[in-house]
């Protein structure tokens, strides 16, 4: 698997005689990143400084790009085809991991976040907004797109539509617990555990009353989560015939009810959620599930937000920032999946610090 055959299919936005190699100027920007490079002075910076490194592998015929060459090609490469080869990487490089070639069986997470500091001059509460796929076995990122409009439950089912979902299952918050999301997840062969609230009317109403009086049969805790004890209960139970029909709802063929009772010090605080489901799953299995999906705040925003300080980026004009926050969840990836026993943070540093550290983990895309 070598990254170059995966991110040749971009199109190359610059003039027939531009002097660097697009392959290696997002080569150089990768391992950038994954040593802490935060905006394209940073790469220009690490390219300079790693030159004699990078030319062992890199041919570099007109030297290091600047840092203009790193922004103007940020601005202007096509977001969608460097997702779309992205994703088309992931999948592979996650094949790799687990051995099995698809996601089944798998959680996949879908989440919208935004880039508080990437907005355009005098748009500050309009900033970025990105939907991410994140497989919740593996703690890959799978695919990226950006909400637009910053609508993120467009933003979510047009990156649904791009992922392949054969018999995976996918959860998703509230916002997206709705036919639109649940018809496009099935049209991709794949089932769903989407959450449900009051703004669904008549299905919410209707599956509160239909649990109303079924008792828990599974229970997960006690847990310490963020210095507070947590036990989660889970009741489970098959729709009445038709329903799928008379809500409109595709593939509708249970419902759960959780039950999460939170202590902190002497505080004690109960929340019940309710879920819809398009298989009957074990009171386990919804738990299992449920807990999996918080995986995409935990192992994927907040990391991005203080170890890569995502919400700080400045990067903004055109389709810079988009792209660069990819190169991140790509760096993210690829820590993740290295079997070193210490935190983000300190791959990152190790990286930057140990250059056989870090031709190691390239040699991962390899």
């Amino acid at each position: 698997m070598d990254f170059g055959s995966f991110f040749a299919s971009v199109p190359n936005p610059r003039a027939a005689n531009a002097r660097h190699d697009l392959c290696e100027v997002l080569l150089i920007s990768f391992a950038a990143v994954l040593c802490g490079a935060e905006n394209c002075q940073d790469m220009a910076d690490f390219g300079e400084a790693k030159e004699s490194s990078l030319r062992k592998f890199l041919r570099l015929r007109h030297g290091i790009p600047s840092h203009d060459t790193f922004s103007r090609i940020f601005r202007v490469l096509d977001p969608v085809a460097f997702e779309t080869a992205f994703r088309r990487f992931m999948a592979a490089f996650a094949a790799r991991l687990s051995g099995v070639v698809g996601m089944a069986g798998q959680v996949i997470a879908i989440d919208g976040k935004s880039l508080s500091g990437a907005f355009e001059a005098g748009a500050r509460a309009t900033p970025l907004h990105l939907v991410t796929a994140w497989g919740a076995g593996n703690r890959l990122v799978l695919g990226q797109c950006r909400a637009p409009g910053r609508n993120e439950i467009k933003g979510a089912l047009e990156l649904v539509a791009m992922l392949d979902l054969e018999d995976a299952t996918v959860t998703a918050d509230a916002l997206h617990g709705n036919r639109k999301m649940a018809k496009a997840i099935r049209e991709r062969d794949g089932h769903y555990v989407l959450a449900l609230k009051g703004n669904r009317g008549p299905l919410y109403h209707e599956t509160v009353k239909l649990l109303e009086n079924v008792a828990a049969d599974t229970i997960d805790g006690p847990q310490l989560e963020h210095g507070r004890i947590e036990t989660r209960q889970a009741a489970v139970l098959a729709v009445p015939d038709g329903w799928d029909q008379k809500f409109k709802f595709n593939g509708l063929a249970a419902v759960a009810r959780v039950d999460a009772v939170r202590r902190l010090a002497n505080a004690e605080e109960c929340q019940t959620r309710y879920f819809v489901l398009s298989r009957m799953l074990p009171a386990a299995d919804v738990l299992a599930t449920v807990r999996a999906h918080w995986g995409i705040e935990n192992s994927q925003h907040w990391v991005l937000d203080v170890v890569f300080n995502e919400d700080l980026a400045r990067s903004r004009k055109d389709n810079a920032a988009q792209n660069i926050a990819l190169l991140r969840r790509l760096a993210l990836n690829l820590l993740q999946s290295d079997g070193l026993k210490v935190s983000i943070r300190r791959k990152i540093k190790r990286a930057g610090w140990v250059e056989d550290y870090l031709f190691t983990l390239l040699a991962q895309m390899r």
